[in-house]
Order: C-alpha cells, then structure tokens, then sequence
C-alpha cells in the first residue's frame, strides 16, 4: 500500500502527500495514475505474402503520472491551491518519491499541466507529470568492488602519529571477477570506476562472462588526452547508463572527454535481473588497478 508520495521542486523544496494524514498538507490525494509499468511500443514489418508480422523491436514510452488531489482549508482553500503552483511550477523538473509498505521509490519527470476546478463545489485539480525516462530507482545507488579486505587482527587502539609507521590491520585482495544480483526488474546501466595504483599499460578489456559482451579501452590514447601514461591516482569513469552515456578519464582533479579510448563496436553494458559475473584484464599491471561498479535497482512500477 502507498503512504505517501514526496514532491521536490526545482528550488529543493519538499512537499509529502501523506495518504492517511491529509491535513498535514492540506491536500487530499484522491486519485494517482501512471504508477505501475508504461505502456511498451513493439515495432514490427508486416509480411507480404503471409499472415501476421515480424518482429523488429520493442522500447518503453514515457511515463504520464497524473494527481487528482482536493484542496483541504489550510488555512484556506486559495492557500491549498496555491501550494500546487509552489510545488508543480509548470514546464519545470520535479523528483518524485513514493513510500509504499516495502520500499521507496523515486523518478523525475517535467509538469505538464496543472488544471484547478476553481469553481466547484470540492474544488479540486489534476496536475500531469510526464517523465521521459518512464522507470522508477532505489534511492541509493548499491555498489560492487572488485576487492576484498582481509582482517589480520583487531583490538581497541589508536595511533595517530605522523612520523611513525602505523600498523597494518588488514589487507586489500584485488579481485578480477565480481558478481552482481540485481533485484531489479528492469535491466539498467552502471557506472564503472577503474581506480590506478600504480602504472598500468597496454589495453584495458572488461567482459560480462554471462553474455560474452566486453569493452576495450586503449590506455595509449588515454595517455594522448591526459599528457602522461595512466598511473596512480587516476580514474577512467565510464558510465552505461540510457540517456546518460559517457567516458571520462580524472587526472590531477580535472575531468577529460574520453569516448575516444573506447573501441568502436564496444558494448554499453546493462545489469539484467539475477546473476551478473564481470570479469576485467589489462595487458600490464593488472595488480594496480582496482574497480567499482556501481548501479540503482530500477522497477517498472510501484
């Protein structure tokens, strides 16, 4: 069951619409639409001498989320209408967030309409969210590292000098191999941080073992972007996500374009329900590189 449904402007101002205690907004949710999965668009080519079609593809279309809300006297009725306009400026981005029994849920979308029935005897209004990427995300991102800390031992200790050695309480085991289970129901792009230790050289490969789909990446030409070869401190950021689709490298704090190192027929890879196995290599000094995957679950509706 929904509880609750949190509205944030564009300024970062926050409205919750609490389903069992309306005068705390002063607004009664009577009605939302467009909460559970969108409608899909399948394309096909029709046969010319037989029944029927073939298929060719099949995408999501945008999510139309549409509130029917009645304005409560908080303090007054005006008050409570204009509250909307506060909250659901038009043409404007808001974040919304919906709080059910077992989970939160939030996506963003831009409002369309804000339509008051002023004269009524209820007055109330249907306000038109429309959002272009129709899938709804955990809050917080869940994160994969390809490593493991190992613990030596333990006790209550401090030491917090400067010029002596400290103690070793533990070791880091860099893994090459790193499995993700993704609960959630519709496949989502990642965001892959490949950290330097030290020098590292030659062709960055990672591979989804599952679906054989890999990426390369051509350190020589990341080396031609940044000035230097890769080596420690630096970071390639690549991100897979639909919409958002990116190669970064980030070298003495600054952040260059490096779409360029990426083979060209290189897969965008997607975490898909269940079982995800990534494996990655480099052709030297595979023992100073460490990396991350990190990810939201996303769900086709509430």
């Amino acid at each position: 069951m929904i509880k609750s449904i949190k509205v944030t402007n564009p300024k970062g101002e926050s409205l919750v619409l609490d389903l069992f205690h309306p005068e705390k907004s002063g607004l009664i949710v009577r009605s939302i639409s467009g909460l559970g999965p969108p409608k899909a668009n399948i394309n096909s080519t029709d046969l010319a001498t037989a029944d029927g079609a073939l298929y060719s593809s099949a995408r999501a279309s945008t999510r139309n989320i549409v509130f029917n809300l009645q304005f409560m006297f908080a303090p007054t009725i005006e008050d409570s209408r204009q509250l909307t306009y506060k909250y659901f400026p038009l043409k404007k981005l808001v974040k919304i967030e919906v709080e059910t029994d077992n989970r939160s849920l939030e996506t963003s979308g831009y409002v369309e309409s804000n339509s008051p029935d002023i004269f009524s005897r209820e007055e109330t209004t249907h306000i038109s969210i429309v959002c272009l990427d129709p899938f709804f995300y955990d809050p917080n991102p869940s994160v994969t590292q390809f490593a493991t800390v190992t613990p030596t031992f333990e006790f209550p200790f401090s030491n917090e000098s400067t010029s002596e050695d400290l103690i070793e309480f533990g070791t880091i085991n860099l893994d090459t191999r790193s499995t993700i289970d993704y609960v959630g129901d519709v496949d989502t792009g990642v965001l892959i941080t490949i950290h330097a230790l030290g020098s590292v050289s030659g062709s960055l490969t990672i591979y989804n073992v599952e679906t054989q789909e890999k990426m390369v990446i051509d350190l020589a030409k990341i080396k031609t972007l940044i000035g230097k070869d890769y080596g420690s401190g630096d970071d390639i950021i690549i991100s897979t996500v639909s919409g958002d689709k990116y190669v970064q490298v980030l070298h003495d704090g600054k952040y260059t374009n490096a779409i360029a190192a990426i083979e060209k027929l290189a897969d965008w890879f997607q975490v898909s329900i269940g079982r995800n196995i990534f494996n990655f290599t480099v052709t030297k000094g595979i023992e100073n590189l460490v990396m991350s995957f990190s990810y939201r679950n996303a769900y086709g509706g509430i």
